[in-house]
């Protein structure tokens, strides 16, 4: 069982276990040891999001890598999927995000990538934990506001726009509007300047980060924000990214929020048509409406579905050689452009299909038909398996015996938050709500916060 390492690296409240001095520091000492194993003097790639946590986060685990051997790069704020892209490209030995994502700004978090720009495998995170708790035996964490302030590199961050614009170099808004809720996150800064010379009328909100505003009624978490804004400028199509910009959403014309299980279907159609879908594959998540599943078997599509979180995904689409994959949060993966969800990357991609098709992106996506679904979140004091607490085993039970064949049932802990998640799929939304709740209400009485 990992004790710091969830589905996206560790993750917690800045400043509490496990994101407190002591854990951050022994986190960079048995990184740069471990990468000292098959290169001396490693040298380690770090990015940071704009939380008011991220500077001292990121001064303590550059402070830990330093004290090991290990020669620090600083990107300053820029993407997670920027600092992966960095990281493959400069062939550092590794790399490290401080982010929580998605999460408050109380958060943060450390998600760490190979020199290849992947995340690490599970079996190195645990390997790597366990050197953490053997060095917080007996390591004590140098004073955080003494240490010095990384120097970024700006020419770091240019370097990752030029990319992006690579990725869809003939992309021309004109005669477009568009609307982008960057979440007072990271994505600001490399937006602005990236949309600046692809003509339309952009329109940029939440770009204004004071430190504690990150995903705070605005990005991915709140789609029906920019869906909003999007019908009332009039606007063709909104994208709205968050904390990381590893992800990213859209509304449509008519306000309508389109998430990632649309974007899969829009893109799976596009690069069939192109015969770069390879064995006509798809890689989604448990999580995924049965409508994409349905909708993709119509044009001969095959879909798989991965444990939820884009690693996951992505070890399934390494292990079948799938060319697309995703889920429905908005963590898309072209493995032919990147090594990881990005929602910059993932928006030029939907913008260059819209605009090469000429039509609204309501009506690309017209055979999509999508299952009432209901996901209902409950905060919970520890994570003991389902099926060890019998009145959630019995409900769980239930639903699935009356949905058999017209729906389904998909249980599980948030790898990133103390939740348990309940999702239910039917074609009915009476009995979708009913079971929702029956198997929540167990959840809360056995184990809820």
């Amino acid at each position: 069982m990992r004790r710091l390492f969830g589905t996206d690296g560790i993750r917690g409240v800045a400043g509490e276990a496990p994101l407190d001095p002591g854990t951050i520091y022994c986190a960079g000492l048995a990184l740069a040891q471990s990468l000292a194993k098959s290169r001396p003097a490693p040298r380690v790639l770090l990015g940071e999001d704009t939380r008011e946590s991220s500077p001292w986060i990121a001064r303590l685990l550059a402070a830990g890598l330093a004290a090991a051997g290990a020669e620090v790069v600083s990107a300053g704020v820029l993407t997670t999927p920027g600092v992966a892209f960095l990281a493959r490209k400069h062939r550092f030995a590794a790399a490290a995000m401080v982010s929580a994502s998605h999460n408050p700004y109380r958060d943060n978090g450390i998600k760490v990538f190979g020199g290849d720009g992947y995340k690490l495998p599970d079996a190195e995170e645990l390997e790597i934990e366990s050197e953490i708790f053997r060095h917080m035996a007996t390591v004590t964490a140098p004073e955080q506001y003494g240490l010095p302030r990384l120097a970024a590199r700006s020419e770091l961050r240019r370097e990752y726009e030029e990319f992006l614009r690579q990725a869809a170099p003939e992309l021309d808004l004109a005669g477009m509007k568009v609307v982008i809720d960057c979440a007072n996150g990271a994505a600001g800064a490399i937006a602005q300047e990236l949309f600046a010379g692809l003509g339309g009328e952009v329109r940029f909100t939440h770009i204004a980060p004071n430190g504690r505003n990150i995903n705070e009624n605005c990005g991915a978490l709140h789609p029906e924000i920019v869906a909003a804004e999007t019908k009332a400028m009039a606007a063709d199509l909104g994208v709205t990214l968050d904390g990381d910009a590893d992800r990213a959403l859209f509304a449509d014309a008519q306000g309508k929020v389109v998430d990632g299980d649309a974007v899969l279907l829009l893109a799976a159609r596009h690069m069939q048509s192109k015969g770069e879908l390879r064995g006509n594959l798809v890689v989604a998540t448990s999580m995924s409406n049965m409508g994409l599943e349905a909708a993709l078997r119509s044009s001969g599509i095959r879909m798989m579905r991965a444990p939820v979180g884009d690693k996951y995904v992505l070890e399934m689409m390494r292990k079948h050689d799938a060319q697309l994959g995703g889920e429905q949060s908005g963590h898309i993966l072209f493995p032919r452009l990147s090594t990881t969800g990005d929602g910059l990357l993932t928006a030029l991609v939907v913008l260059d299909l819209v605009a090469r098709a000429g039509r609204p992106l309501h009506a690309m996506l017209s055979g999509l038909k999508v299952f009432p679904q209901a996901i209902v979140n409950v905060r919970v004091r520890e994570k003991r398996p389902f099926d060890q607490l019998a009145g959630v085993v019995s409900a769980i039970r239930e639903a699935e015996s009356e949905l058999e064949g017209g729906g389904r049932v998909v249980v599980r802990y948030s790898g990133t938050e103390q939740l348990a998640r309940v999702m239910i799929e039917a074609e009915s939304e009476e009995r979708m709500r009913r079971h929702a709740d029956r198997i929540a209400r167990a959840i809360q009485e056995a184990i809820g916060a």
